[in-house]
């Protein structure tokens, strides 16, 4: 008599309908927009603080003199490649390795990785250290730095990059715990940490109250104690337990196939900040031959970039965990689907204000100016690029969409030809007189260029594993006797 499986039944002998499928957790199982825009928001808020933190220490650098507010423009690209190699990139990279873990059921695996990814941190943050320590006042030198401003750029770099980890460490905890989905907590830091570092940088570099002033040093100072007090806090989450994954602290062994399992995506990401800092370098040499009121005409409209792309940020940073489970689960059709909802709501979400601005540059330009020159130069600048900052946005979070992946070269190759088409063109419209009208159309192609190439390279860059080829027996002798 063969086996039959028995219907589960209630008491009056009715079959019981199926059993619910169970939702393992919204970030593989769960509805892609809503998840996406609750993973979002909290990361809009830290990094629009972060912005808050620019334009405040830009406030009261200036109250110690034009020289301190030039050496603050002199240093800030190499802070700027710091914060987005560790926290965009390196920071992306471990995400992005802790969610596959975690997608694929592998919560070992997940804590290994997860103190190899601290270990990676402590070391870049050393070479960086070393780095700037011994070759940024030639690097700050080459820049342009002369004189006081030198020596004031000089100051506030032998203080920031001597604590060169504190930012490396931080942003990589913060990476763990976004692999997690836990967005949130590493949200609320950053956003402590702003906070602290306004009131603590402002306090040591203007001498508030009973504390000497101590100038470009004391800023540098004031952030790098806001890092430390919440490395103490994310490590204490971290190391107690509390988080869904705990870095394996104890019997720790070296693996080599957890650094390359990070270091093959952020090695490669960490290519994309360094070539934007390039472009952008290139592209305001090349309107520095229009004169001041052009240049600052266009600081102006870079600073909304600034801003807006806290809001690809957030959209990108939030696809990580979700892209990194789905390919650890082995679902690539989600994966591609979170790619290409939360490019199309990074595509709203920053085309919206900045064609609000393109029509209305007003709005934006009276926060910062009264010079008729210059807001002749933001108007015209603003109302050319604006309508294109949308595909921005789309470059953004396929580029992080990719880090979930671990397949982020397509989107760092099209930041290449980015750079190579900026140059090339710039350097023809040099040589045919162009106005800087031009120059201005230049910038906004180069982001539909950007937006295009970086959807294209997610098109058609395979994410899941290559179909293998079925096994061919040799045939036997004899068999067809």
């Amino acid at each position: 008599m063969s086996d039959i499986a028995e219907i589960p039944v209630d008491e009056q002998e009715r079959p019981l309908p199926p059993p619910p499928r169970p939702v393992r957790s919204a970030l593989v199982d769960g509805p892609i927009l809503r998840t996406l825009l609750s993973l979002a928001w909290p990361n809009v808020i830290a990094l629009s603080a972060g912005t808050c933190t620019v334009i405040a220490e830009t406030t009261y650098i200036g109250r110690l003199g034009v020289e301190a507010l030039a050496a603050m423009a002199l240093v800030f690209p190499t802070i700027i490649l710091t914060m987005t190699m560790s926290g965009g990139a390196m920071g992306g990279a471990v995400a992005s390795a802790i969610a596959r873990a975690l997608g694929a059921g592998n919560r070992e695996r997940a804590g290994t990785l997860a103190m190899h990814a601290i270990l990676i941190g402590i070391s870049f943050g050393l070479v960086f250290m070393l780095g700037m320590l011994i070759f940024g006042p030639r690097v700050l030198e080459m820049l342009g730095g002369r004189g006081d401003v030198l020596t004031h750029a000089v100051a506030y770099t032998q203080v920031f990059f001597g604590g060169a980890v504190l930012p490396w460490l931080l942003n990589t905890m913060a990476g763990v715990l976004r692999g997690t989905g836990n967005m949130k907590l590493p949200s609320f830091l950053i956003l402590n940490s702003a906070a602290w570092q306004i009131v603590l940088g402002g306090t040591l570099g203007l001498g508030l109250g009973p504390v000497p002033q101590f100038g470009m040093r004391g800023v540098a100072a004031g952030a790098l104690i806001a890092y430390s007090m919440n490395i103490c806090i994310m490590g204490w989450y971290l190391f107690s337990g509390r988080a869904r994954v705990t870095p394996k602290l104890r019997g720790l062994r070296i693996q080599w196939a957890m650094f390359f399992d990070i270091l093959k995506v952020g090695a490669v990401a960490c290519f994309s900040p360094l070539q934007s800092v390039l472009t952008i370098s290139i592209f305001t040499h090349m309107l520095a031959q229009f004169g001041t009121a052009i240049l600052a005409g266009y600081g102006i409209g870079a600073r909304l970039e600034f801003l807006l792309t806290s809001i690809a940020f957030s959209f990108g940073i939030a696809c990580v965990p979700m892209v990194g489970m789905a390919i650890g689960a082995g679902n690539i059709a989600r994966a591609r689907r979170v790619a290409w909802i939360a490019s199309v709501a990074a595509f709203v979400a920053v085309g919206a204000p900045a064609c609000v601005v393109a029509i209305f540059p007003d709005l934006w330009i009276n926060i910062f100016t009264d010079s008729a020159a210059v807001r002749a130069a933001s108007h015209q600048y603003l109302s050319t690029v604006g309508p294109f900052y949308a595909f921005f946005g789309i470059a953004t979070v396929m580029y992080f969409s990719s880090q979930g992946a671990a397949k982020v070269i397509g989107p760092v190759l099209a930041q290449t030809a980015r750079l190579i088409y900026i140059s090339a063109a710039g350097w023809w419209l040099s040589t045919h007189e162009a106005t800087a009208q031009s120059y201005f159309w230049l910038a906004a192609s180069s982001m539909v260029l950007l937006g295009l190439l970086s959807s294209s390279s997610v098109l058609l860059t395979r994410w899941g594993p290559r179909a293998s080829k079925p096994a061919i027996r040799p045939a036997l002798s004899g068999a067809a006797d």
